[in-house]
């Protein structure tokens, strides 16, 4: 341990780190792959026959990982928050759905849907809810006892409220501050942790605890070098199921440090939240704040911070 340290509140208080928790499902798809359960060519529709309509037929597993589906949305950003905390919904938006680009077309985050989709064909795969899944198959074998994808009734007392800077951070502040929906399960954007836990789920990961060599290199390839995401309109390094670390031009730099190594893996969370690992240097890094805004100076603050690690290193 290098530094473990907290700024106005318990370091067990846990936060909602929004889109910083879309690997821990990443990884989940990854071990059932591991185990010969999934293949990440595998068409959606194959273990979700719902899905297969509307243009939908021909999108794999792969494509999700890669934010490469040509829909990153269900028909609406706004749809897609509104129906979040309500599972069934939200499937039934996404199996209506119909794509604007093709399967494997340019990558366009999926900032909300990536999690159900991913997450519905692990239940339906699996057998086993997606919060208990989570839990045998990660945070368990990891010793990780303050995650939670869905906030239970016994840790509501732990969390830390959202705050919002700007109109539109406070509107989202309002809604993820909601009971009903911080305990849902919502995977994209709905798992409560402690910086200690994500930074141990990190180490899990460099450690092999969780996925063998082959399978980690496989999660961390590069999938999009160079190109404009769509959605978010700035140069993002995807691999199948993260966002990698390098340089990044334009006026967006990588939160996760422009310093930091090219095989450097992990993910932001609304700029307020990250967690990431440094193979190289064998660095397991947690963020966590409970501030959103719409700055673009947030951003520039997460790749400072995370340059100051990496030159301290």
């Amino acid at each position: 341990m290098v530094l473990d340290r907290s700024f106005g509140c318990p370091a067990d208080s846990l936060f909602l780190i929004f889109s910083a928790g879309k690997p821990y499902t990443s990884v989940l798809v990854h071990r059932l792959v591991q185990r010969g359960e999934l293949s990440l060519d595998d068409p959606v529709a194959s273990h979700w026959p719902e899905f297969g309509q509307h243009g939908k037929e021909t999108i794999t597993l792969r494509h999700v990982l890669r934010h490469r589906t040509g829909m990153a949305t269900a028909g609406s950003s706004v749809g897609d928050v509104a129906a979040m905390a309500d599972w069934e919904w939200s499937l039934r938006r996404i199996e209506r759905a119909t794509p604007t680009g093709a399967p494997g077309s340019g990558p366009a985050y999926q900032f909300v849907t990536f999690g159900f989709i991913l997450g519905e064909v692990l239940r339906r795969v699996s057998g086993v809810p997606l919060p208990d899944l989570l839990r045998t198959e990660v945070l368990e074998p990891l010793g990780l006892r303050d995650t939670y994808l869905g906030l239970s009734a016994a840790q509501w007392d732990r969390r830390v409220p959202l705050r919002g800077r700007g109109a539109l951070p406070r509107g989202v502040a309002a809604v993820v501050n909601r009971r009903s929906t911080r305990s849902a399960v919502i995977p994209s954007a709905g798992v409560s942790a402690t910086a200690r836990d994500l930074a141990r789920f990190y180490q899990g990961l460099l450690d092999g605890r969780l996925l063998d060599t082959a399978t980690l290199a496989e999660a961390t390839t590069p999938t999009s070098d160079g190109e404009t995401d769509r959605f978010v309109r700035a140069l993002v390094r995807w691999s199948q199921g993260f966002q990698l670390g390098g340089a990044r031009e334009g006026a967006w730099p990588s939160p996760l440090g422009q310093r930091n190594g090219r095989r450097t893996f992990g993910h932001n969370g609304s700029n307020c939240c990250i967690g990431w690992a440094d193979p190289e240097r064998g660095i397991a890094y947690a963020y966590l704040t409970d501030l959103i805004s719409d700055r673009l100076s947030d951003v520039a603050h997460h790749s400072a911070v995370a340059d100051a690690v990496i030159d301290a290193w």
